[in-house]
């Protein structure tokens, strides 16, 4: 037996007796109209993708301090570097260190908020870029008034800024002049040249000092190296995020009984300040240093694509040419606008990407949250001078990991290069000689013209140089074209992610 909709019921093969009576709509809505409203829910619901999601406030805030404090000690360690070489006393180091952290965070607004056709509106943090570091330290030390170099470096990056923000559109064509064997021999350079500056920091901050090298101050460096080790050893999840962080806060205190720790910045640093436009003098524009920027803007622009790329694909909404332009826009513009407010050179940190991926929050909101958060500590300059109570043998020892982790992050790119093709093992081969001769050999090129020497001291720069142009030649052009080994990532859909900033972890 079975029942019909009409309440008759009949035998399984019998007639059915009677006319059939009509159906009825019931005022109420039944069970499979209800099933249907949630479907209907769900599908409304799906039509905000994950990137352009917000989330509660408090889970925004959270996460977004999360993405703060994964790239924090990248931000900071740029303006440390620059400063100590250029001689700034502990106030001006606080302010610039400040500045850094405000330009960062309106970079960072850009990027995910976006105006107009300015920003990828992807999840993507905006900090100080580690490729401009050794250019601005060769700049430093070729200018003989100190007060000078930051001016000069502020002219150079506005000029490369605005010159990048003309050439997003046209980049986003021509990147596949970039691809992994120059992008990942850039990035190793990057990290063997700043290696170098974590071995000073070991030593101590004064190599005129009686205790510069001392046993003290290598305990102190290689203290903090294990403490970053073991934490990324047996932590997981957040903790193990901020390993470098913790390291550096572990160190400070060990360095306490010592003798070797200043709370003197902090107890004289306002809670409330303003990064005042060109606070170190107006812009200057010296062609050197304007070209030496330049190059390293190439580079950014070359490794914010690839970040997007990777990205794009880690949020399930692949970066289109149209987006790239975009997202180079927001780089270039937040790097020529940074100058006012005393910053440098901006680009899309990728150890958030990372970050991104292990958590599976893809919301660019929760991403500009951080950004706000990086504002607010650039207004805050006690905050901001938190970091300059760090010793310097400790940042020494945390620095042996975060720059030796970009040259590792090199490496992973330069695997995927295709390194079995006789052309890239050359390339490689020679730009890695050539980005390395300033490290090795300081004096190489002493008889050059002084201002040729800042573009020629800058083993990034060289090395970059010799890279695309050695690119073109064995892999573009005649013969080359056809024996081209590795098509770049726009092209392949290859994920390749870049590390010119230094990372907060490795």
């Amino acid at each position: 037996m079975r029942a019909l909709r009409n309440g008759h019921r009949f035998p399984r093969n019998g007639p059915v007796p009677g006319p059939a009576r009509p159906r009825t709509t019931s005022l109420k809505p039944t069970s499979s109209r209800r099933v249907t409203d949630r479907r209907r829910a769900a599908v409304s619901a799906q039509s905000v993708h994950p990137v352009d999601e917000k989330l509660p406030a408090l889970k925004m805030a959270t996460t977004g301090l999360q993405h703060v404090a994964a790239m924090y000690a990248g931000v900071v360690a740029p303006p440390l570097i620059v400063g100590a070489a250029i001689g700034l006393s502990a106030t001006d180091l606080t302010f610039l260190t400040g500045a850094c952290l405000f330009t960062a965070g309106l970079a960072t607004f850009l990027q995910t908020l976006g105006i107009w056709k300015i920003g990828a509106r992807l999840p993507f943090v905006n900090g100080v870029t580690f490729a401009g570091v050794a250019p601005m330290t060769a700049i430093v030390a070729s200018t003989e008034d100190k007060s000078d170099a930051l001016p000069i470096i502020f002219g150079a990056v506005i000029v490369a800024g605005l010159l990048g923000f003309v050439a997003a559109p046209f980049f986003s064509k021509a990147v596949r002049f970039f691809p992994p064997v120059v992008t990942g021999t850039v990035i190793t350079l990057i990290g063997i040249s700043l290696l170098p500056v974590a071995f000073g920091w070991a030593q101590g901050p004064n190599p005129a000092a009686d205790d510069f090298g001392s046993a003290t101050n290598l305990g102190l460096a290689g203290g903090t190296l294990l403490i970053v080790l073991l934490l990324r050893r047996f932590t997981t999840g957040f903790v193990k995020q901020i390993a470098v962080l913790l390291g550096l806060v572990a160190g400070t205190l060990i360095a306490i009984p010592f003798g070797v720790t200043d709370f003197g910045p902090v107890a004289d640093a306002a809670v409330i300040g303003f990064p005042t436009p060109f606070h170190f003098g107006a812009p200057q524009f010296q062609l050197a240093a304007i070209i030496s920027l330049c190059v390293v803007m190439v580079v950014s622009m070359t490794e914010s694509t690839a970040d997007m790329l990777a990205l794009g694909e880690i949020v399930d909404r692949p970066a289109d040419e149209k987006t790239i332009a975009a997202g180079l826009r927001a780089d270039t513009l937040g790097s020529a606008i940074s100058p006012l407010f005393n910053g440098f050179m901006c680009s899309a940190f990728a150890q958030n990407i990372g970050l991104v991926a292990m958590t599976k929050i893809r919301s660019r909101y929760v991403v500009a949250a951080g950004g706000g958060f990086l504002v607010l500590m650039g207004l805050c300059p006690m905050a901001a001078s938190l970091i300059a109570v760090v010793p310097r043998p400790v940042l020494g020892g945390a620095g042996v990991v975060l720059f030796g982790s970009v040259a590792a992050s090199g490496i992973q790119t330069l695997v995927r290069a295709g390194l079995d093709r006789d052309n890239n093992v050359l390339i490689v081969a020679v730009s890695l000689a050539v980005g390395i001769v300033p490290i090795t050999a300081p004096e190489f090129y002493h008889a050059f013209p002084e201002t040729a020497r800042i573009v020629l001291d800058s083993g990034i720069s060289t090395g970059c140089v010799a890279a695309v142009a050695l690119n073109l030649v064995f892999n573009h052009l005649g013969r080359g074209r056809d024996a081209q080994d590795v098509t770049h990532p726009m092209e392949a859909g290859e994920e390749i992610t870049g590390a010119t900033r230094a990372p907060a972890t490795p």
